[in-house]
């Protein structure tokens, strides 16, 4: 019997109705906050090195924007599906509602595998996306971001696109640029701190000590690098890294049982955040499948790479010393296995509360942009702190008095506020 593919936004509507059941949400409500908005799909002609045209597909869903603009990240990535964004613009929406920021979900993508591109047909990619979408997005509609597979280099071509069109410097119009221009202080560290920020809360519930713990993560990027080093800061160990190796078109998991060394890896790690196996072995670390990760003995996992990287199939791996998961990425862990990590009483910090970091960090972005005044990065990061620290606290407290799990009390949370945003407004 064949098994049928994992759609992402079968996921997000699922949890969505789950807790749209809970809140007793009308049909009409259910049917706005169910599906997008709005949504767009286009053809990016670009004329490559050699001469010849390839088309590629471009896709910008706005899930809704009843809190304020739309928000979301845009990703390079040559397996990318409209169901995928759709699925990552809803999490968007629940994501800026939890944290209580004034913005809507959005999200944006292009089927294309940087990896395989010169950096002047990178840039025709990102400038052909915002000519075709120019006239709906802007600093009061809908602010795109950096996500998989794009960088700050990116946002600033599209900036340079979009400012082009519009005769006029709009720095608000997107975030994540470099800090030189425009760009925001600890924006880099935004979302791995987070993580982590979220990750000390929990740990005081547990009753356990930063030191006393071990984690392993599944990815190497941005937001796990910058998880590992404010974790490693607290006094906690990182015994496994997991990365796709993009020359064997397979992924590795990097393990020294005394602890890994963030830089020593850093030195061996392309700008995706790939690592060299045949180095990582030099400098003593074990090489083991890509999904290890999951089956280390450890306290603490953080799934920082992409979607339903935990599933029924693997879910049985995971240890029983593990006491704790934060998901670093969006929809790490699909719904069966959510259900029997749920049965383990694993506590669980869902991508919605753990990974909002780098959202609410582009909110600052934004803000400062648009009123052309600037703050020190110990003031951004500050910031951040207060604001994930109050949404971990907010949605332990609903957890524990209405006898919820984390991920059903963030839903709760947000989902609230926004079907409240839309019957404000008459919506509904």
């Amino acid at each position: 019997m064949q098994t049928k593919p994992f759609n992402s936004f079968e996921m997000a509507q699922a949890q969505f109705e789950s807790v749209a059941g809970q809140l007793g949400l009308d049909a009409g409500v259910r049917q706005l906050l169910g599906w997008p908005l709005r949504e767009y799909s286009f053809a990016i002609p670009v004329r490559m090195d050699d001469g010849s045209v390839q088309v590629f597909r471009g896709y910008r869903v706005q899930h809704n924007d009843a809190r304020g603009p739309c928000k979301g990240g845009i990703r390079f990535h040559p397996m990318e599906t409209l169901d995928t964004v759709r699925a990552l613009a809803m999490w968007m929406t629940w994501k800026c509602a939890v944290v209580d920021i004034p913005l809507g979900g959005a999200k944006g993508g292009v089927v294309c595998d940087p990896h395989n591109l010169t950096e002047w047909e990178q840039e025709q990619i990102c400038r052909g996306f915002v000519r075709q979408i120019a006239g709906n997005m802007g600093p009061t509609q809908d602010v795109p971001a950096p996500d998989v597979m794009t960088s700050a280099q990116h946002m600033l071509w599209m900036l340079d696109e979009f400012e082009s069109i519009h005769r006029a410097r709009l720095p608000g119009f997107i975030t994540g640029k470099p800090v030189e221009l425009g760009g925001s202080m600890g924006r880099r560290e935004a979302t791995g701190y987070g993580v982590v920020f979220t990750i000390r809360e929990a740990l005081k519930e547990l009753g356990l000590r930063a030191q006393d713990t071990r984690a392993s993560v599944q990815g190497f990027g941005n937001v796990a690098q910058h998880a590992i080093s404010l974790y490693r800061q607290m006094g906690g160990t990182v015994i496994a890294v997991s990365c796709w190796d993009q020359e064997d078109q397979v992924a590795y998991t990097f393990r020294k049982k005394e602890g890994i060394d963030l830089e020593e890896l850093l030195g061996i790690a392309d700008r995706f955040g790939g690592i060299d196996d045949s180095k990582a072995r030099d400098l003593g670390y074990e090489t083991l499948p890509g999904e290890a990760w999951l089956e280390q003995e450890v306290e603490i996992l953080i799934p920082a790479a992409l979607e339903n990287q935990v599933s029924a199939e693997n879910v049985d791996r995971i240890r029983d010393s593990v006491k704790l998961i934060a998901e670093g990425a969006n929809g790490p862990i699909g719904p069966k296995a959510d259900a029997a990590i749920k049965e383990r009483d694993i506590f669980v910090i869902p991508d919605l509360l753990a990974n909002a970091g780098g959202v609410t960090c582009s909110y600052f972005e934004q803000v400062q942009s648009n009123m052309n005044y600037f703050w020190e990065k110990d003031e951004v990061l500050g910031k951040l702190d207060v604001k994930m620290t109050s949404a971990f606290i907010a949605v332990s407290d609903l957890a524990k008095r209405d006898n919820l799990h984390m991920r059903d009390a963030a839903y709760v949370i947000a989902v609230s506020r926004v079907a409240q945003a839309c019957r404000d407004r008459g919506w509904v």
